[in-house]
């Protein structure tokens, strides 16, 4: 093979997957800084219409008989997934200095930075991810997409999708500002992108010229969204006639489809008759629209209409409102297309009408929120409904009878945490007969950033104190994929459980002497991971055997609820833990009776920092720096600070390697654990950081069936052996991987189950409390017959 077709072949491979970091930091090594990349159209082409449409957003001049005034600041324009294009670079030329490159890929950053920092000086260039970019609220007067739709990745949650990046676009944009993209126009770029930019939105499409030596196949055409204060719906309009693009034929044809069906959908919402169609037009379908703008609501409200699918199962409700609290609205599972239908689903509801509430809502109470929306709810109701019957109006409910919010503290690494206990509607039997009460107690610990997540939950035991419940008056009826409190909620995306709104019960808890039980684990999927123990079970009753030690580390610390498990039931284990937060290990101390001896450690430390020291110091045997620094900012209940000091130490290989970490961006689709912790760099670091026999294992929670084949994919290439442990009723999955070649196989998996079983509380049974809970053989068996290998 040629050395020029070589390098064809390695371009073409880069570009298998748009959303991965390494693949265009790839793609932009091989191809060099001086080989640019253009999407659609080349200058000469554009440069014309674009600096036109720039120069007229531009603030207007003063007349000539005003005082002089000083020249208006440049136009701040933002060049979205820059790459190695040339476009910023003849826009600067043209006379734009105040130009920002953003782009997620390092390498083409430093690049273009290094071709462009003499001769073009106030030029800026950043390293971001366009999906979530960190530019204050209208800081630019006009955004330039070069290319709409190349780095669609929407199955994979909106973070990789255009839907997230065009939230970004409507946030960082000026009012009057605009933004510019280029499109082919497919079908599927202008479905999104017409919806994205309805209300308070002034859009023309029109056409790029080509080169005259060029004759292509497909035309690029030129979209311009104009940002206005107002909300009105306005026309898409077209700056050329549907006869002068008949030659293009399907093209030319499937633009003009969209935007006739668009600007139908644009005038029958103004006339007010918008969506008054029967389930059997609607099916299937899915409209954004704003609720009580025009029509003397006391409110405006953002509302997503979607009539859900064929179902098999008979529908509950003809059509049925669901409120969304401000704190969740950002939430993948409530912002995105994909959750959505998943929301619509559990609904059991023909039509299912999601409001989202905002900060214009934050005063008034959800009988005021119901009675404003009713009117404006029923004109969306199914044409075809005949029956008469009211609206219900639901909300995500978590089964919770009553909460006592404990502790709060305002961390600046992870923002407002809560400690909380509660009681819940139904509790799994197997946890009551453990501790007699008519109402167990749990204590969670909760984050603001993700208030869909339990970050850990704890039974609580109390010393001398009662709880009496007061009354009951509660009668919410439940439409819940779950029958009732299933363990598994720590760490874990809150079952959705649909409340149709009454009136609540009142608990009283009378007494605060409480401790939690380190015996028991309340999550389902943290006995799921202790139960892959068993890939490596031979391993572990070698090395226990011989009076050794099993260099164990977890990612996360949370409550510190796993960790005190495992010291507790496997005294063999020598625990490290890896917390980046100190408020968080002083929340485990103070509130969840978390403390560190000789066998568990604590380290307050990046997580992926701590792993590549090991990894790359591990075998040298130098020494990894762990010290925590107290300061200000990580203060105890008592107002000290009670960070972490685990000795510096030599550090040898992992034998048990857990991640179980949550993601500060709830809205990626992957709440659990952040996507550095899966990226393919990061992956084979930690296969360099295992020992020999050494166990990996990620708690993943996504609801995202894309983003989830992902992350296999991901840990498939770099580990020889690959198990998965889907939990029923869970979005939790627990994956296993091995570095071993050889690998035990799943028909020995009762075998080593049951060879765990004998590991657990060895040699622990003379301790007080440390007996082995009589249910545990039961969950490790059934656990283990849920594990299912994928490599």
């Amino acid at each position: 093979m040629s050395k020029k077709k070589q390098s064809e072949e390695e371009l073409l491979q880069t570009l298998g997957d748009f959303t991965s970091k390494e693949n265009w930091d790839k793609f932009f090594t091989i191809r060099g800084s001086d080989d640019s990349f253009e999407w659609y159209a080349e200058w000469p082409q554009l440069k014309d219409p674009l600096l036109s449409h720039l120069s007229s957003t531009a603030p207007p001049s003063d007349p000539a008989s005003a005082p002089p005034q000083p020249p208006p600041p440049p136009l701040q324009i933002l060049v979205p997934g820059c790459g190695n294009s040339r476009l910023s670079e003849h826009l600067y030329d043209a006379g734009f200095h105040g130009i920002t490159n953003v782009d997620f890929s390092k390498v083409v950053i430093s690049d273009m930075l290094r071709r462009n920092v003499r001769s073009r000086p106030d030029m800026r260039w950043r390293v971001m991810d366009i999906t979530n970019m960190q530019f204050p609220d209208g800081s630019f007067d006009a955004i330039l997409d070069k290319g709409i739709g190349c780095f669609d990745g929407a199955e994979l949650g909106p973070k990789l999708g255009r839907s997230a990046v065009y939230h970004q676009v409507k946030r960082v944009l000026k009012s009057g500002g605009k933004f510019i993209g280029l499109t082919l126009a497919e079908s599927h770029v202008l479905g999104l992108l017409f919806s994205k930019f309805r209300f308070g939105w002034k859009m023309s499409i029109h056409v790029v010229s080509q080169k005259p030596s060029n004759k292509p196949s497909l035309l690029t055409f030129m979209v311009v969204a104009e940002k206005e204060s107002s909300t009105v719906l306005h026309q898409i309009t077209t700056s050329f006639a549907r006869s002068s693009l008949d030659l293009n034929g399907n093209q030319a044809r499937g633009l003009y489809e969209a935007i006739e069906n668009e600007n139908r959908i644009r005038r029958e919402y103004s006339n007010g008759s918008d969506l008054i169609y029967s389930l059997e037009d609607f099916q299937g379908r899915r409209f954004q629209l704003t609720l009580g703008e025009y029509e003397g609501s006391c409110f405006s409200y953002r509302a997503v209409v979607l009539d859900a699918r064929q179902m098999t199962e008979p529908f509950l409700y003809h059509c049925g409102v669901f409120l969304v609290p401000k704190t969740r609205a950002h939430e993948w599972l409530f912002s995105s297309e994909e959750g959505q239908w998943m929301v619509v689903e559990s609904s059991k509801a023909a039509r299912l009408i999601m409001v989202l509430l905002d900060t214009s809502h934050t005063n008034a109470s959800m009988d005021d929120i119901q009675k404003d929306l009713s009117p404006l709810v029923k004109r969306l109701a199914p044409a075809n409904n005949n029956t008469g019957a009211q609206i219900p109006f639901m909300i995500a409910g978590d089964g919770i009878k009553q909460r006592k919010i404990v502790h709060q503290v305002t961390s600046t690494l992870t923002g407002l945490i809560t400690v909380e206990d509660v009681v819940y509607e139904n509790v799994d039997g197997n946890v009551s007969h453990l501790v007699p009460s008519k109402a167990l107690l749990f204590r969670r610990l909760t984050f603001q950033r993700a208030e869909g997540l339990v970050q850990s939950e704890a039974l609580l035991t109390r010393e001398g104190g009662t709880q009496k419940i007061v009354s009951e008056t509660e009668r919410k009826k439940s439409v819940s994929s779950s029958k009732s409190r299933k363990k598994g909620n720590q760490k874990k995306l809150i079952l959705l459980q649909f409340m149709v709104m009454d009136c609540v019960s009142v608990v009283h808890f009378t007494n605060n002497n409480l401790k939690v039980y380190h015996n028991y684990l309340a999550s389902s999927y943290h006995m799921g991971i202790i139960s892959g123990f068993m890939l490596i079970s031979s391993y572990l009753e070698s090395v226990a055997s011989t009076g050794r030690t099993v260099k164990a580390v977890v990612i996360g610390l949370g409550a510190g609820l796993l960790p005190m498990f495992l010291h507790g039931c496997m005294p063999f284990l020598d625990i490290e833990v890896v917390e980046l937060d100190p408020v968080i290990l002083n929340l485990a101390r103070n509130y969840f009776g978390f403390y560190e001896d000789k066998h568990l450690k604590v380290h307050i430390a990046d997580g992926i920092q701590f792993v590549r020291e090991v990894a790359a110091d591990g075998v040298s045997g130098k020494h990894v720096n762990n010290d925590a620094q107290c300061d200000a900012e990580c203060p105890s209940s008592n107002g000290s600070c009670t960070a972490s000091h685990a000795e510096r130490k030599v550090i040898s290989k992992f034998d048990i390697l857990i991640i179980d970490v949550d993601s500060s961006d709830s809205s990626s689709g992957m709440t659990c654990p952040a996507a550095d912790f899966v990226e393919e760099s990061f992956l084979l670091t930690v296969k360099d950081s295992l020992s020999d026999q050494g166990l990996f294992v990620v708690n993943l929670v996504s609801r995202s069936r894309a983003i989830k084949n992902m992350v296999v994919s991901r840990m498939k290439a770099v580990f020889s052996h690959l198990f998965c442990l889907q939990l029923e009723e869970d979005v939790n999955e627990v994956l296993f991987a091995l570095r071993t070649e050889d690998c035990i196989k799943e028909e020995q998996f009762g075998e080593a189950a049951v060879e765990l079983e004998k590991l657990l509380y060895r040699d622990r049974n003379d301790l007080p409390g440390k007996s082995k809970p009589p249910e545990m053989s039961q969950i490790i068996g059934d656990s283990t017959e849920k594990i299912k290998c994928l490599k």
